[in-house]
């Protein structure tokens, strides 16, 4: 027997085998026969298959949760120091608020491991006081 790749085996013995739409035929019992009945079954495999590959796309394994989680933290230390460069150089830091503001509001995905978990905490927290510092100030002025 040889294997020639996905249209099946062939037989070196010049028997041939009757093949159906799936590579394998069921004994025809009262239904469907012959193409009606292959025909059936390929489109119901192959909506089914089409689902499952859907289906798992939308799975959103540890490894990208994570690089989510971290992506998110380095976002906003990016923002804080947008901010903190824009007050050390004496201009308007509303801008740099409002991009931390939207960075913080995102969603954070949710890590397992309790160090990260520990980190973005802190960043998060860093970056709540700083929003609430400047919602004080602005209550002031």
């Amino acid at each position: 027997m040889k294997v020639t790749g996905p249209s099946g085996a062939t037989s070196s013995q010049g028997a041939r085998a009757t093949r159906s739409a799936g590579g394998f035929s069921l004994p025809a019992s009262g239904g469907a026969s012959g193409p009606a009945s292959a025909a059936a079954t390929s489109s119901a495999s192959s909506v089914a298959g089409v689902s499952a590959l859907m289906a798992l796309q939308g799975v959103e394994d540890a490894t990208e949760r994570r690089r989510r989680a971290i992506r998110r933290g380095g976002g906003l230390l990016d923002r804080l120091d947008e901010l903190k460069l824009a007050l050390l150089n004496g201009q308007d830091g509303a801008p740099a608020l409002e991009r931390l503001a939207r960075s913080l509001r995102e969603e954070r995905p949710d890590d397992r491991d309790p160090g990260l978990k520990g980190v973005l905490d802190q960043i998060d927290l860093r970056a709540a006081v700083e929003m609430a510092k400047a919602e004080t100030a602005r209550a002031r002025a």
